[in-house]
């Protein structure tokens, strides 16, 4: 048996067993294990929120979103509305770290875009914190957590588009002044086209087969060939004001890549026009696709909104599995769930997963969505040392109990 081997095979029967442990509802998640990536994509039934723990134990969170207090369009605050979704956020990644033995603070957090579902909005009742900003979302699990590094679209003039003056984003503003200034933290704009901006940070020789790769941000977009990158929108100086970007086609996202693994999150970015009369290059979904190509599991763009999940998209990336964040009664749209579910756009299986589907769109699309596997619940992606396999983990959501619901896979990365 050679070293290399004999290093590797440790892990490798660990994480097997940690794996087949899971495969029991009723049981606790087994921790992450060193080798495996774990993907969760947490429920608070008021937006989106993915803890990252990567294959050398290096931590990223990807969105921390407060989409606003309880209203006849959304579901109910998970585990309950006792705490702000930013605590409850922050109280799951530090179970999630604190069982594996890794330190509860991240090395990464990023946001996808800056929307209150995304990023957490103004609550005016919210508690002040240690800089005098309001708790809300990232600021909240950065009150919690420390957070090393923080990546957005933005960093450093937030001028893009234009200049973001609204409430929400001076308090995300004047928390990042605190937290620069006081708590180490370190801030940077999102580059596409890099590979070298959010790596692992404790063993990345150990590990060459593992990636993020930088897709776009603020309408520019790798073009899959090298670093390069290209803007996607005309000149802005022959635009008319309704012709400019707003807040979703801005967004940033990465494809993740662990060996044959491959994990895509684009954040809001549309793809389908309702009525044709939106020009063709306001269409970020298509150039995203065409760099990325295929991948093994997506988080659905812009929660399965009407807009997003064009058939070229579709039929290019054509995931084994599809995770949908989802909180509102609009989403996932009957037509967009529809192209997921298409064999005409691409042939063989695919298997559908939502964190919180409400009981209104179960009423208006009805038989559909008898097809998701899993409708409610945190949804947790465990990936194999190397990549080679994963499986979907569904735990409840009623409380901090980390308790399986449901597991599904092995799937083979392709």
């Amino acid at each position: 048996m050679t070293a290399r081997l004999r290093t590797f095979l440790p892990l490798l029967l660990a994480a097997l067993a940690a794996q087949s442990a899971a495969q029991e509802p009723g049981a606790v998640l087994p921790p992450w294990t060193e080798g495996t990536l774990d993907i969760h994509h947490i429920n608070t039934g008021k937006g989106n929120a993915t803890l990252f723990l990567l294959p050398d134990g290096t931590r990223m969170m990807f969105d921390a979103g407060w989409g606003g207090p309880d209203n006849a369009r959304g579901v109910a605050a998970k585990p309950d509305s006792s705490r702000n979704p930013g605590e409850w956020i922050a109280r799951y990644a530090r179970r999630a770290m604190t069982a594996a033995g890794l330190e509860p603070e991240l090395d990464y957090a990023a946001l996808s875009h800056f929307h209150g579902d995304h990023m957490g909005g103004i609550d005016p009742r919210a508690k002040a914190g240690k800089g005098g900003y309001k708790l809300t979302g990232i600021t909240e699990v950065g009150e919690h957590l420390r957070i090393r590094r923080m990546l957005d679209r933005g960093w450093p003039s937030y001028d893009f588009p234009a200049p973001l003056k609204d409430p929400m984003m001076a308090n995300y503003r004047a928390f990042l002044q605190w937290q620069i200034e006081n708590g180490g933290m370190r801030a940077e704009r999102f580059e596409p086209g890099r590979n070298d901006q959010i790596v692992l940070v404790r063993n990345r020789a150990k590990y060459p087969e593992f990636e993020v790769r930088n897709v776009l941000a603020n309408t520019v977009v790798w073009t899959g060939v090298a670093n390069n990158t290209r803007q996607n929108w005309p000149d802005f100086a022959g635009l008319k004001p309704n012709e400019m970007p707003g807040e979703n086609p801005c967004s940033m996202g990465f494809r993740m890549s662990y060996g044959k693994f491959d994990y895509a999150s684009f954040g809001d970015i549309p793809g389908v026009s309702a009525d044709g009369s939106v020009p063709p290059w306001q269409d970020m979904e298509t150039p995203v696709a065409r760099a990325v190509g295929p991948v093994e599991a997506l988080l659905v763009d812009h929660h399965g909104n009407r807009d997003s999940q064009n058939a070229f998209f579709v039929s290019t990336l054509r995931p084994q599995v599809f995770l949908i964040h989802v909180w509102s009664s609009d989403h996932p749209g009957h037509d967009v769930l529809a192209r997921m579910l298409s064999t005409a756009l691409y042939p063989g299986p695919r298997d559908v997963f939502a964190t919180n589907m409400a009981q209104a769109n179960r009423d208006v699309i009805g038989p559909l969505l008898d097809r998701l596997k899993s409708a409610q619940g945190h949804v947790v992606l465990r990936v194999a040392p190397g990549g080679g396999s994963f499986r979907v983990i569904v735990l409840d959501d009623t409380a901090e109990t980390f308790q399986v619901k449901a597991v599904f896979g092995p799937y083979q990365s392709r």
